[in-house]
């Protein structure tokens, strides 16, 4: 191709691409900025922070990095796996003991891009397709829970978890599409949050069984904060009277939450109509990374036959007789 460089070319050039990349994932450690950055950003910030600009630098991976640098990635894909790892756990402790919405929200981002980031390096063509579809997964579930967050921020002017409780009572279709989209955030069979992140563990698997172990926690952890969030804000007791007080979705509420959860659920039931445009692309790509498939791989491909001995060629013989 016209891009074929040196490796030690390769190297330099893949460094200098991943310390962009990376940032604008964002990966842990450089992902420090993101939940500050939610909190002061408005909801229309927030929402095109989550639900496009942090997909950049995903993208910057597929277009740049893995088909201009296939020897270099794989030389780093052992780093980014490591740095995957640690932000699906860390990051995911860290929401759980978050008391403002959004930057939980902000803090399961960081979570989930790692198993982009995860699904991309596997080098295989369910990593590949998982991340994909992970990334548009995210860029809905995210910017609505960010909407949702919008809703009632409008209303009481605070993002503070303690503040709520009990919505489901007085918001009942609120809390029903915060629910949607806290189970699709989580992962559940049905909706677009599953798709991508199976795909993608299922991809890592082939190459490590212990990343994708790991990778694995990040979705039990994912449901502690996630259901540990809703718990506090749509049931319980009614400690607060404005909170009591707030009305639930207006028209142009509705307008916005209820086409992204339509998708989302379209998504999950039949991801097909997503994952086809894209088969080609991956497809090539995967061949493109072909010569550079880390070590891992080499356990899961199937043994050559051995050439025939004398001895077999006889035992043959003999049976014929």
């Amino acid at each position: 191709m016209a891009y074929d460089f040196d490796p030690t070319v390769q190297t330099w050039l893949w460094l200098a691409f991943f310390a962009s990349f990376a940032v604008k994932m964002p990966m842990w450690p450089v992902h420090t900025w993101l939940p500050d950055a939610h909190v002061q950003a408005p909801t229309a910030g927030s929402v095109i922070l989550a639900g496009v600009l942090l997909k950049m630098g995903g993208y910057g991976f597929i277009r740049f990095s893995l088909p201009m640098f296939p020897e270099a990635s794989a030389q780093f894909a052992p780093l980014v796996f490591a740095l995957s790892m640690i932000a699906v756990v860390v990051t995911s402790l860290i929401a759980l003991v978050q008391h403002d919405m959004k930057k939980l929200i902000a803090y399961s981002s960081v979570a989930h891009m790692a198993i982009v980031t995860i699904g991309l390096f596997a080098f295989n063509p369910q990593g590949l397709e998982g991340a994909m579809i992970v990334m548009l997964s995210h860029g809905l579930v995210s910017g609505a829970l960010f909407l949702c967050v919008g809703v009632i921020y409008d209303r009481l002017h605070t993002r503070e978890i303690d503040r709520y409780g009990g919505l489901s009572i007085n918001m009942p279709y609120y809390a029903l599409f915060f629910l949607l989209f806290t189970m699709a955030s989580i992962g559940l069979p049905g909706t677009s949050g599953f798709v991508g992140e199976f795909l993608s563990l299922a991809g890592i698997y082939q190459v490590s069984s212990w990343v994708a172990f790991v990778c694995t926690t990040g979705i039990i952890l994912g449901a502690a904060y996630m259901l540990y969030l809703y718990r506090r804000v749509a049931f319980g007791e009614q400690k607060n009277a404005d909170a009591a007080a707030m009305p639930d979705l207006d028209k142009r509420e509705w307008f916005l939450l209820a086409p992204i959860a339509a998708v989302v659920l379209w998504m999950g039931v039949y991801p097909e109509s997503f994952m086809a445009p894209m088969r080609a692309d991956i497809a090539a790509l995967d061949a493109r990374l072909a010569r550079a498939k880390p070590e891992g791989d080499a356990h899961l491909t199937a043994p050559k036959p051995k050439a025939a001995t004398a001895t077999d060629e006889h035992a043959a013989h003999g049976g014929a007789h």
